[in-house]
């Protein structure tokens, strides 16, 4: 083969392995799988209505799907191209660690030890811890008024321990894996009241309007953050830029209005991001 011939020939297939060495993407990385595959996985709640609720019909809604969802969009990852799965608060850390799921979108929040484990994008979400009780229980006005009484509240959450350690040192806790069981085990009053973020509460509160009410006083500020795996910097560089977008485009705020608004909840103004 003649010389001028072979050098065509062999920068075509050069060009081309280029091209399918950018078009399958480097899926060590959540980046590169998301542009590659076009899939992701990601750990959401299964029962918190207006964050994360999967529906009779199997389908997901509330702010944090949508969350997850614009993020996916921002990656290249069509709504199609996303397999959702449950965030048990008890396994979250384990389902990232494991590589089990690429992302965990499901009012999760921000602590030094959970940092320790996996990394954050965020904050995008700020709520407050409060209490759920039933409409007609006059005892129950903050933490404070809780010693001697049942607090439920979820596995590997710290909103129960907060409560005893600050404010009711002789409060009997009671955990459960979901916060659906939990408001089961208040209407059915085996427990006193619940306590989680109040974006939570509220969600509750407007699915049972005639048995619970929310105290409505929050006490601690919970920062709510999309988990990834740890050293992955590229990759968390390009979620944060996801989040701010839709922060800055308004769709956050809409997607709030339109999961708990109904509530009554009043929608905040949108975190100062990190990084």
């Amino acid at each position: 083969m003649a010389l001028a011939p072979l050098r065509a020939l062999v920068a075509t297939c050069s060009a081309a392995l280029v091209l399918i060495s950018c078009s399958t993407g480097d899926d060590t990385t959540l980046a590169g799988k998301a542009s590659g595959s076009g899939r992701l996985t990601i750990a959401v709640a299964y029962d918190q209505p207006g964050l994360g609720l999967r529906r009779l019909d199997g389908t997901f809604r509330g702010f944090d799907v949508d969350v997850a969802r614009y993020v996916a969009k921002e990656l290249g990852v069509e709504e199609a191209g996303i397999t959702f799965t449950e965030a048990l608060p008890s396994e979250r850390e384990k389902l990232l660690t494991e590589g089990k799921v690429d992302l965990v979108v499901s009012s999760y929040s921000i602590t030094e030890k959970r940092e320790e484990v996996i990394d954050f994008v965020g904050p995008y979400f700020q709520a407050g811890q409060d209490l759920l009780v039933r409409m007609t229980d006059v005892r129950i006005t903050g933490p404070e008024s809780l010693d001697g009484l049942r607090l439920c509240s979820v596995a590997n959450t710290t909103s129960a321990q907060f409560v005893r350690d600050q404010f009711a040192q002789s409060v009997e806790l009671v955990e459960y894996p979901n916060f659906s069981d939990c408001v089961t085990a208040l209407l059915a009053e085996q427990v006193d009241t619940m306590t989680t973020d109040d974006v939570i509460l509220a969600g509750y509160a407007a699915q049972n309007p005639e048995l619970l009410r929310v105290v409505g006083k929050p006490f601690s500020e919970e920062h709510y953050g999309i988990g990834m795996r740890k050293g992955d910097p590229a990759s968390k560089a390009k979620v944060t830029e996801a989040v701010r977008k839709m922060m800055d485009s308004g769709e956050w705020r809409r997607s709030l209005e339109a999961n708990v608004g109904d509530s009554g909840y009043a929608i905040p103004d949108p975190p100062k991001l990190a990084g």
